[in-house]
């Protein structure tokens, strides 16, 4: 007689594999070392593949993964070490301290639902950049987050497209 053994969804290891996440992030980053960054209202999409890897695989997307690509956009950048480390860092664990319900809403909701995560951690950045150098940037980073919200449903369909064809190719084949 067969063992009875808890049914739920599937890993993303099993669906897509961690060469997949690894390589979306990868590509993003070097997408986000082009200069299109330098306007101060741009989305911050390696922050928004990096926040959508860290709700789906939170045990190996998390703020370390965060800490690490904020530090070499940090380094590339030549600004001040480590503020959009803590940034990317601030951002996952909010995402992930309403993991559990965020994945509960569409992909809609679920931009509403970290807007303010993305503006909050974007705001701290701005004000302790502000303080070191003196100066206020002005509001054009607040378009940046709310770009970067506004963008969640698109990317997150993007990197579950994969996903959607697999359960296509299943549910043809029964």
């Amino acid at each position: 007689m067969p063992m009875a053994h808890a049914v739920g969804p599937e890993s993303v290891e099993a669906t897509m594999g961690a060469g997949y996440v690894w390589a979306t992030m990868l590509l993003v980053w070097v997408l986000s070392l082009l200069p299109w960054r330098v306007w101060h209202a741009a989305p911050d999409l390696l922050l928004l593949v990096i926040t959508f890897w860290s709700l789906r695989d939170s045990r190996h997307v998390g703020m370390v993964v965060a800490f690490f690509f904020g530090l070499t956009l940090d380094v590339h950048d030549v600004g001040p070490l480590g503020l959009q480390a803590l940034m990317f860092t601030l951002t996952v664990y909010g995402a992930q301290a309403m993991q559990r319900r965020v994945l509960r809403f569409n992909l809609v909701q679920q931009g509403i639902h970290l807007l303010p995560v993305f503006v909050g951690a974007k705001l701290v950045m701005v004000l302790i950049g502000a303080f070191l150098v003196s100066a206020w940037p002005g509001w054009s980073w607040l378009l940046s987050a709310l770009l970067t919200a506004a963008l969640w449903p698109l990317v997150s369909w993007l990197l579950l497209l994969p996903q959607h064809r697999l359960d296509d190719a299943e549910g043809g084949s029964a």
